[in-house]
């Protein structure tokens, strides 16, 4: 009873600083998930909540021994924990440092995202100079699972050296589809529907009619490199952007993959009206 009056007496002012108190808290535990993500200082962290848990159990079940072995690792623990994790201490000061620590979700996700587009234009280009023939399919908002079933998994960081690799004549898994999600490259040697259109011209191949079928179904984006002529070409919404030169797919492709839906349609139509005229 004493406490529900002791929050109702609560002023709105020190509500407010207990909500931004507890919002802070829950952020700064944000940030270090995200320095630690991807090292190995998270199978560590890990087994320091084991440890946590078996404290807990020892004093539920009176395990006094164990318990008292598990309180000596906590009491040193630590500086366990310093020497350990000293390479994650020491990049997070660096980036408060910096100053950098509260915006290094963004920064990290613009980077990311040239590293992906970077490493697309790097293997488009190896392999139409080579007129090596490939289809590459990004998901979007529409889900590719049915699709992906139809090849081999892969689930891979996406690189040029592993997707050059891939389409390499004669190997198992060049004749399909790579399909891409989010930054991972899901599967490869995948299966996409053809285009039934009338209107697709008779040059092109089996790779541009999937690539131009699969954007019909979904909204997905999909890179095709010409076998025959090593033209890059890239479809989207139905529409299909031909011949582009390396720079041309290197901003069509940024826009298309990160950018609005609306500048997505609109590079479609400038592109279209100029293979057009």
């Amino acid at each position: 009873m004493a406490t529900l009056e002791a929050l109702t007496a609560w002023s709105a002012g020190e509500w407010v600083r207990s909500i931004i108190d507890v919002l802070l808290v829950w952020y700064v535990f944000y940030k270090l998930i995200t320095i630690i993500k991807g090292t190995k200082a998270v199978q560590l962290l890990k087994g320091i909540f084991v440890i946590l848990i078996v404290r807990f159990l020892t004093d539920v079940f009176g395990l006094n021994t164990l318990g008292w072995m598990i309180e000596q690792v906590l009491t040193f623990g630590f500086l366990a924990v310093i020497i350990i994790f000293q390479p994650e201490l020491r990049r997070g000061l660096e980036q408060l440092g910096r100053g950098r620590i509260f915006s290094r979700s963004v920064m990290q996700e613009e980077e990311e995202q040239k590293r992906l587009i970077g490493a697309m234009k790097e293997s488009v280009s190896y392999m139409a100079k080579r007129r090596i023939g490939a289809l590459i399919s990004i998901e979007k908002k529409t889900g590719l699972s049915e699709y992906i079933e139809t090849g081999t998994p892969i689930d891979s960081k996406i690189t040029a050296e592993l997707l050059i690799n891939i389409f390499i004549p004669n190997t198992p898994l060049h004749d399909g589809a790579v399909i891409v999600q989010k930054d991972r490259i899901a599967a490869a040697g995948c299966y996409l529907p053809l285009s039934e259109s009338p209107f697709i011209s008779k040059e092109l191949g089996t790779r541009h009619r999937a690539a131009i079928g699969i954007s019909e179904e979904t909204d997905a984006i999909t890179i095709v490199v010409s076998e025959e002529t090593g033209a890059i070409s890239l479809t989207s919404n139905g529409d299909i952007v031909r011949n582009l030169s390396l720079d041309e797919f290197e901003e069509r492709l940024t826009n298309m993959w990160f950018g609005s839906e609306e500048s997505t349609e609109t590079d479609l139509w400038k592109w279209g009206k100029k293979q057009n005229g």
